[in-house]
Protein backbone atom coordinates (compact mmCIF):
# COMPACT_ATOMS: atom_id res chain seq x y z
CA UNK A 1 0.00 0.00 0.00
CA UNK A 2 1.04 3.42 -0.56
CA UNK A 3 1.43 6.03 2.27
CA UNK A 4 0.31 9.00 0.23
CA UNK A 5 -3.08 9.86 2.22
CA UNK A 6 -5.34 12.51 0.34
CA UNK A 7 -8.73 11.54 1.93
CA UNK A 8 -9.39 15.36 3.46
CA UNK A 9 -9.28 17.24 0.11
CA UNK A 10 -11.81 17.76 -2.48
CA UNK A 11 -10.66 18.42 -6.38
CA UNK A 12 -12.10 21.30 -8.25
CA UNK A 13 -12.63 20.12 -11.89
CA UNK A 14 -9.31 22.29 -12.89
CA UNK A 15 -7.32 20.37 -10.23
CA UNK A 16 -7.31 22.92 -7.42
CA UNK A 17 -7.23 21.69 -3.95
CA UNK A 18 -9.38 22.88 -1.31
CA UNK A 19 -8.95 22.12 2.26
CA UNK A 20 -11.56 19.90 4.17
CA UNK A 21 -12.84 21.68 7.36
CA UNK A 22 -10.29 20.62 9.69
CA UNK A 23 -7.49 21.76 7.55
CA UNK A 24 -5.29 18.37 8.53
CA UNK A 25 -3.87 15.83 6.03
CA UNK A 26 -1.21 13.36 6.04
CA UNK A 27 1.99 13.52 4.15
CA UNK A 28 5.34 12.75 4.40
CA UNK A 29 7.53 15.26 6.39
CA UNK A 30 11.31 15.36 4.87
CA UNK A 31 12.50 15.67 8.38
CA UNK A 32 11.02 13.25 10.79
CA UNK A 33 9.45 10.79 8.59
CA UNK A 34 10.73 10.88 4.86
CA UNK A 35 8.82 7.36 4.29
CA UNK A 36 6.16 6.99 6.28
CA UNK A 37 2.50 9.59 5.62
CA UNK A 38 2.50 11.39 9.50
CA UNK A 39 -0.31 13.96 10.36
CA UNK A 40 0.09 17.65 9.21
CA UNK A 41 -2.03 21.13 9.59
CA UNK A 42 -2.40 22.82 6.65
CA UNK A 43 -1.07 26.21 6.44
CA UNK A 44 -1.85 26.74 2.11
CA UNK A 45 -3.97 25.30 0.27
CA UNK A 46 -4.13 25.53 -3.49
CA UNK A 47 -2.16 24.48 -6.33
CA UNK A 48 1.19 24.22 -4.05
CA UNK A 49 0.07 23.68 -0.58
CA UNK A 50 2.37 24.11 2.27
CA UNK A 51 1.87 22.14 5.72
CA UNK A 52 3.33 22.01 9.16
CA UNK A 53 4.06 18.68 10.37
CA UNK A 54 2.38 17.92 13.96
CA UNK A 55 5.20 15.80 15.27
CA UNK A 56 7.84 18.09 14.60
CA UNK A 57 6.68 21.51 13.38
CA UNK A 58 8.85 21.57 10.26
CA UNK A 59 7.05 24.00 7.80
CA UNK A 60 6.84 22.56 3.92
CA UNK A 61 5.68 22.39 0.73
CA UNK A 62 3.90 19.19 -0.53
CA UNK A 63 2.41 17.34 -2.84
CA UNK A 64 -1.55 15.77 -3.18
CA UNK A 65 -2.32 13.72 -5.89
CA UNK A 66 -5.38 13.58 -7.32
CA UNK A 67 -7.25 10.07 -5.78
CA UNK A 68 -9.80 8.01 -7.60
CA UNK A 69 -12.14 5.21 -6.39
CA UNK A 70 -12.82 1.90 -7.62
CA UNK A 71 -15.36 -0.71 -6.59
CA UNK A 72 -13.36 -4.40 -6.60
CA UNK A 73 -15.11 -7.49 -6.72
CA UNK A 74 -13.92 -9.44 -4.06
CA UNK A 75 -14.45 -13.51 -3.69
CA UNK A 76 -13.85 -14.75 -0.22
CA UNK A 77 -13.21 -18.23 0.62
CA UNK A 78 -14.34 -19.05 4.18
CA UNK A 79 -14.36 -22.68 5.32
CA UNK A 80 -16.38 -24.74 3.04
CA UNK A 81 -18.35 -22.08 1.60
CA UNK A 82 -17.09 -19.02 -0.80
CA UNK A 83 -18.96 -15.37 -0.82
CA UNK A 84 -18.50 -12.04 -3.45
CA UNK A 85 -18.39 -9.05 -1.61
CA UNK A 86 -17.52 -5.56 -3.27
CA UNK A 87 -14.68 -3.21 -1.48
CA UNK A 88 -13.76 0.22 -2.38
CA UNK A 89 -9.65 0.90 -3.14
CA UNK A 90 -8.25 3.86 -4.33
CA UNK A 91 -5.88 4.68 -6.95
CA UNK A 92 -3.44 4.96 -4.12
CA UNK A 93 -3.29 1.60 -3.14
CA UNK A 94 -1.67 -1.32 -4.49
CA UNK A 95 -2.23 -5.19 -3.04
CA UNK A 96 -0.16 -7.82 -3.52
CA UNK A 97 -0.35 -11.92 -3.01
CA UNK A 98 -0.39 -12.87 0.88
CA UNK A 99 -1.43 -8.96 1.89
CA UNK A 100 -3.73 -8.69 4.32
CA UNK A 101 -6.76 -6.70 3.47
CA UNK A 102 -10.09 -5.37 5.02
CA UNK A 103 -13.21 -6.10 2.59
CA UNK A 104 -15.75 -3.66 4.28
CA UNK A 105 -18.60 -4.02 1.79
CA UNK A 106 -20.93 -0.84 2.02
CA UNK A 107 -23.98 -1.77 1.26
CA UNK A 108 -23.86 -4.60 3.59
CA UNK A 109 -22.11 -3.41 6.83
CA UNK A 110 -19.77 -6.34 6.69
CA UNK A 111 -16.50 -5.81 7.25
CA UNK A 112 -13.96 -8.97 6.59
CA UNK A 113 -10.23 -9.71 7.11
CA UNK A 114 -9.17 -11.30 3.90
CA UNK A 115 -5.24 -12.88 3.09
CA UNK A 116 -5.02 -12.42 -0.61
CA UNK A 117 -4.71 -15.48 -2.74
CA UNK A 118 -4.88 -14.02 -6.28
CA UNK A 119 -5.55 -11.20 -8.20
CA UNK A 120 -6.96 -11.03 -11.57
CA UNK A 121 -6.67 -8.24 -13.71
CA UNK A 122 -8.83 -9.07 -17.04
CA UNK A 123 -7.57 -12.70 -18.31
CA UNK A 124 -4.48 -12.91 -16.47
CA UNK A 125 -3.42 -13.19 -12.93
CA UNK A 126 -0.76 -11.22 -11.37
CA UNK A 127 1.72 -10.98 -8.21
CA UNK A 128 0.64 -7.19 -7.28
CA UNK A 129 -1.40 -4.79 -8.92
CA UNK A 130 -2.39 -1.32 -8.48
CA UNK A 131 -6.62 -0.81 -8.13
CA UNK A 132 -7.21 0.73 -11.26
CA UNK A 133 -5.76 -2.59 -12.43
CA UNK A 134 -7.74 -4.80 -10.81
CA UNK A 135 -11.05 -7.08 -12.09
CA UNK A 136 -11.43 -9.58 -9.32
CA UNK A 137 -9.26 -10.26 -6.02
CA UNK A 138 -9.65 -13.46 -4.47
CA UNK A 139 -9.13 -14.28 -0.99
CA UNK A 140 -9.36 -16.65 2.18
CA UNK A 141 -11.42 -15.05 5.53
CA UNK A 142 -8.81 -14.80 8.33
CA UNK A 143 -9.71 -14.19 12.21
CA UNK A 144 -7.05 -11.81 12.82
CA UNK A 145 -5.17 -8.31 11.11
CA UNK A 146 -1.93 -6.68 10.63
CA UNK A 147 -2.19 -3.05 12.41
CA UNK A 148 0.46 -0.53 10.87
CA UNK A 149 1.66 1.53 13.45
CA UNK A 150 3.87 4.43 12.80
CA UNK A 151 5.54 5.40 16.20
CA UNK A 152 7.41 8.42 17.15
CA UNK A 153 10.61 8.66 18.48
CA UNK A 154 12.13 11.81 18.78
CA UNK A 155 12.71 13.55 15.35
CA UNK A 156 12.47 9.82 13.99
CA UNK A 157 9.54 7.87 12.82
CA UNK A 158 9.32 4.24 12.57
CA UNK A 159 7.30 1.70 10.93
CA UNK A 160 6.02 -1.22 13.15
CA UNK A 161 3.41 -3.74 12.88
CA UNK A 162 0.79 -5.67 15.57
CA UNK A 163 -1.07 -8.64 14.59
CA UNK A 164 -4.19 -8.86 17.06
CA UNK A 165 -8.08 -10.05 16.10
CA UNK A 166 -10.04 -8.35 13.99
CA UNK A 167 -12.11 -7.40 16.75
CA UNK A 168 -9.28 -5.64 19.37
CA UNK A 169 -9.67 -2.03 20.12
CA UNK A 170 -6.98 0.48 20.23
CA UNK A 171 -7.70 3.34 22.43
CA UNK A 172 -6.48 6.87 22.26
CA UNK A 173 -4.12 7.80 24.91
CA UNK A 174 -3.44 4.23 26.15
CA UNK A 175 -0.23 2.24 26.01
CA UNK A 176 0.69 -0.61 23.82
CA UNK A 177 3.39 -3.20 23.66
CA UNK A 178 5.19 -3.78 19.97
CA UNK A 179 7.95 -6.15 19.35
CA UNK A 180 9.32 -5.41 23.09
CA UNK A 181 8.72 -1.58 22.46
CA UNK A 182 6.06 0.17 24.87
CA UNK A 183 4.14 2.82 22.84
CA UNK A 184 1.49 5.28 23.77
CA UNK A 185 -1.42 6.12 20.92
CA UNK A 186 -2.07 9.45 20.34
CA UNK A 187 -3.76 9.33 16.93
CA UNK A 188 -5.93 6.53 15.02
CA UNK A 189 -6.04 6.83 10.98
CA UNK A 190 -9.94 5.17 9.86
CA UNK A 191 -10.61 3.32 7.09
CA UNK A 192 -13.41 5.49 5.82
CA UNK A 193 -10.55 8.35 5.75
CA UNK A 194 -11.32 9.90 8.99
CA UNK A 195 -8.76 10.72 11.80
CA UNK A 196 -9.65 10.00 15.43
CA UNK A 197 -7.58 12.06 18.35
CA UNK A 198 -9.58 12.04 21.21
CA UNK A 199 -8.48 10.83 24.13
CA UNK A 200 -9.92 7.55 25.64
CA UNK A 201 -11.58 7.08 21.90
CA UNK A 202 -12.06 3.15 21.07
CA UNK A 203 -11.82 1.79 17.49
CA UNK A 204 -11.52 -2.02 16.38
CA UNK A 205 -8.55 -2.94 14.52
CA UNK A 206 -10.47 -4.00 11.25
CA UNK A 207 -11.76 -0.82 11.14
CA UNK A 208 -7.82 0.91 11.08
CA UNK A 209 -5.64 2.29 8.52
CA UNK A 210 -2.98 3.35 10.30
CA UNK A 211 -2.19 3.83 14.14
CA UNK A 212 0.10 7.00 14.69
CA UNK A 213 2.12 6.43 18.26
CA UNK A 214 5.16 7.52 20.44
CA UNK A 215 7.50 5.67 22.18
CA UNK A 216 7.09 5.45 26.07
CA UNK A 217 10.38 6.28 27.35
CA UNK A 218 11.01 4.38 30.83
CA UNK A 219 13.20 5.93 33.55
CA UNK A 220 16.15 4.02 34.66
CA UNK A 221 16.75 3.17 37.71
CA UNK A 222 18.15 5.88 40.16
CA UNK A 223 15.85 8.10 37.90
CA UNK A 224 13.13 8.60 40.40
CA UNK A 225 12.82 9.07 43.80
CA UNK A 226 13.16 6.23 46.03
CA UNK A 227 13.02 5.16 49.76
CA UNK A 228 16.50 4.23 49.54
CA UNK A 229 18.03 6.81 47.55
CA UNK A 230 15.95 9.30 49.80
CA UNK A 231 17.66 7.58 53.11
CA UNK A 232 19.17 10.10 55.12
CA UNK A 233 18.40 13.18 53.37
CA UNK A 234 17.51 16.57 55.48
CA UNK A 235 19.66 14.45 58.18
CA UNK A 236 22.81 16.26 59.37
CA UNK A 237 24.89 13.14 60.76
Amino acid sequence: MTDAVTDNYLHTPDNDIIESMNDEVEVVCPVCSPKIAVPHDVLKGGQNPVVQCQECENVHPTKIEKVKTFNVKVIINKGEESFTQITLLTSEEDVSVDDEIIVDDGESDEVFPVLITAIESGEKRLQKANASEITTIWGRAIDEVVVKIAVHRGRNTEAMHKRVPGGYEFIIGQEETVDKTKIRIKKIKIRDGSLESKTGTAVAAKFIKRVFAEEVQRKSWGDGKTQWSMKGKGRSW
